[in-house]
């Protein structure tokens, strides 16, 4: 048996169960919140004492030789995705928005079941934004949002989408603004 690389080793926190089917080859990951899966292409060993998992380069069917070139890159992007499944159900995201500008506002309506952001960005209508069932968002003041949720892929993505309703422009840095962004502004025409 070969040794296995440190990067190819991946510890499992103590708040999170782990469930391996030999069968599908499927590796699921168990929070009291979250749960996540993900189908294997190479094979694995857990190490239950010692709350490890060691990906291997063993593919589970037999390949052709030009695909045993390609283990190596599998290898990585499989232990890529177990961290960030780890991550994803052991940690919550959370990005801020800031609204920037004179009568520039944000407010939350709930109707029936559903959850929406509604937006007054200075244009001749309002905007509304449906907001997904796994994510939570926050309007502590008018011009302050918070979206927080599990996936940072998915926390970020909305995040963006929001802030393309109205782009901080670069002459007066008016929109919708990351609290951490910090926008260099243009100088205007002289006189």
């Amino acid at each position: 048996m070969n040794l296995i690389s440190k990067r190819y080793i991946i510890k499992i926190p103590k708040n999170v169960n782990l469930y391996y089917c030999d069968t599908n080859h499927v590796i699921m990951f168990v929070n009291t919140f979250v749960q996540k899966a993900l189908i294997l292409k190479t094979k694995i060993i857990i190490e239950e004492k010692n709350r490890i998992i060691k990906i291997t380069r063993e593919p589970f069917l037999n390949i052709s030789n030009n695909e045993k070139k390609k283990l190596k890159a599998v290898q990585s992007t499989q232990v890529i995705l177990l961290k960030q499944m780890l991550l994803d159900i052991s940690v919550l995201f959370c990005k801020k928005l800031t609204i920037v500008g004179v009568g520039f506002r944000v407010s939350t309506l709930n109707i029936d079941r559903l959850t929406l952001l509604h937006f007054k960005l200075g244009y001749s209508h309002h905007v509304y934004f449906k907001v997904p069932k796994n994510l939570e968002i926050f309007c502590l003041k008018a011009n302050k949002l918070f979206i927080i949720g599990n996936s940072y892929w998915f926390v970020t993505q909305i995040a963006a989408l929001v802030r393309s309703f109205k782009t901080p422009e670069p002459y007066k840095g008016k929109g919708i603004v990351y609290t951490t962004e910090k926008i260099i502004l243009k100088e205007g025409k002289k006189a």
